[in-house]
């Protein structure tokens, strides 16, 4: 298939065909990295810069090993006083742009900063997370683990449970898993729930066991500071009682349900330690994809959009 755009900024606007071509390279790109030589050619001699506003260990260092692999240069700007300080994103960007710069890889916590960027420079932009938007790159590798433990997504029931109102990677799964054919079914503190979920296309349970009944996926988050206000949620206490996946919520789900989880987990509040220590916890297999999703990416863009100068 072809795909026709300069710039990635999430799941809600990519069709079926083109979510699905991005998770075939991506299956590409680990055969490359299960090789003893990693490196490919593909990016040689393009400029990647990493752009994040907010902290995150993991996704950088997903998306710094990925652009490597496939050759580009890359400059790491996280840390750098002048991006918070002295200039607008728009300036920032401006300036990366004249510089040479091929892909901007963007973090940050306005939502849809990356289309602002993007609009005002020339490079490929990728939105590694914004605001409380979305994150298409985790929502990606949580698609491609899903797909090679499960086959496909056609008729399979995924439940998703939590903070769903800050989480972006929740609201990219919820704009993919629908768009490729999964039942979605959602549950979580009615307080940390978008006031218009039903725009993704979900089922809303208050009831956490109905969500979960008959899953054949389980995806969980992790609650984040602004869930602890007392006028959100009462109590850490509470939601765990209520929300935490742990042994006998697991025993809804089908004997064969996996279940996920981004990242960074806090042990014992979001998913007990006897399921995140069992066998049908797979975060270890989201992590091994993560940089073949964001190979896929570059990738991609290089070969259709703005990475081509």
């Amino acid at each position: 298939m072809t795909f026709r755009r300069k710039d990635f900024f999430g799941l809600k606007d990519l069709s079926p065909e083109e979510i699905r071509y991005i998770l075939s390279t991506a299956e590409t790109m680990k055969y490359i990295l299960n090789q003893k030589n990693k490196k490919s050619p593909h990016l040689q001699g393009k400029s990647v810069i990493i752009l994040f506003y907010e902290p995150s260990a993991r996704a950088k260092l997903s998306y710094e090993l990925a652009a490597q692999h496939l050759s580009a240069n890359v400059v790491d700007m996280t840390g750098s006083a002048t991006i918070s300080n002295t200039e607008t994103l728009q300036d920032m960007g401006q300036l990366i742009d004249q510089m040479g710069a091929d892909f901007i890889i963007l973090r940050h916590p306005m939502a849809g900063a990356a289309q602002l960027l993007a609009e005002n420079v020339e490079a490929s932009v990728i939105n590694a997370g914004d605001g409380f938007n979305e994150n298409p790159g985790q929502s990606l590798l949580d698609l491609m683990t899903i797909k090679e433990r499960k086959g496909d997504f056609e008729g399979l029931k995924v439940a998703i449970i939590g903070d769903l109102i800050h989480s972006r990677v929740c609201k990219s799964n919820m704009w993919g898993l629908t768009k490729l054919g999964a039942q979605v079914c959602v549950s979580g503190p009615p307080t940390l729930l978008p006031t218009d979920i039903e725009k993704f296309g979900v089922e809303v349970f208050y009831d956490v066991r109905q969500a979960v009944a008959g899953a054949d996926v389980i995806l969980t988050n992790r609650i984040r500071m602004e869930s602890r206000n007392k006028h959100v949620l009462p109590s850490l206490d509470e939601f765990k009682h209520f929300f935490r996946i742990d042994e006998d919520l697991l025993s809804y789900a089908k004997k064969d349900a996996i279940v996920m989880h981004p990242g960074p987990i806090q042990r014992g509040i979001e998913i007990s330690s006897k399921v995140i220590d069992g066998q049908q916890c797979i975060i270890n297999d989201q992590i091994a994809n993560s940089v073949a999703v964001r190979m896929a990416m570059l990738y991609i863009l290089s070969q259709i959009g703005g990475g081509l100068h």
